[in-house]
């Protein structure tokens, strides 16, 4: 395994990781059309977008320079906390050997050098994966109401503190 900042000619294979880990995390929770109608091509759109700009972009790797995971972190969007963990996937095949642990202390670890105490994290309610930042011990702050495809889905707002994460 090898961690590293990602670089703009890795879109096409983070758009990858992106749409096939929502596939197999929300099966059952998000409907199979709004899942089957996620394009890699738009993703990879929208991802090259991202790191041809300033990111705090991450990825980790495989023999062959295969990504499986990565994750996404910066300023919070609203402007109500400070930091946030933008994205955080990893393909099913690679859960389950740490790689998780290492892109989210990344996320943290990059968030404090930025100045930041806190991590807000947005994840779905029914997500059978949020267990993993609850071993961290964020504080439950909000729910809302988020729509995927035609679908309402309820969310949960999450405030890490990183200085007791340590």
């Amino acid at each position: 395994m090898y961690f590293r900042k990602a670089e703009l000619q890795d879109a096409k294979r983070l758009a990858h990781v992106h749409v096939h880990s929502w596939r197999t995390t929300y099966q059952g929770i998000v409907s199979d059309e709004y899942l089957q109608s996620l394009s890699v091509e738009e993703r990879e759109g929208k991802w090259t977008q991202i790191l041809s700009g300033s990111h705090d972009t991450h990825v980790c790797t495989v023999e062959e320079d295969e990504i499986v995971g990565f994750v996404s972190f910066g300023k919070e969007r609203s402007g109500e906390f400070e930091g946030e963990l933008y994205a955080i996937y990893l393909l099913k095949d690679h859960q389950g050997k740490g790689i998780g642990e290492k892109l989210f202390d990344i996320a943290a670890s990059g968030l404090k050098k930025q100045g930041f105490n806190t991590m807000w994290i947005w994840v779905l309610k029914e997500n059978p994966s949020k267990h993993f930042y609850y071993r961290y011990k964020p504080v439950l702050i909000k729910e809302e109401m988020l729509t995927i495809g035609k679908e309402r889905h309820r969310e949960e707002g999450l405030l890490l503190n990183l200085n007791e994460k340590e």
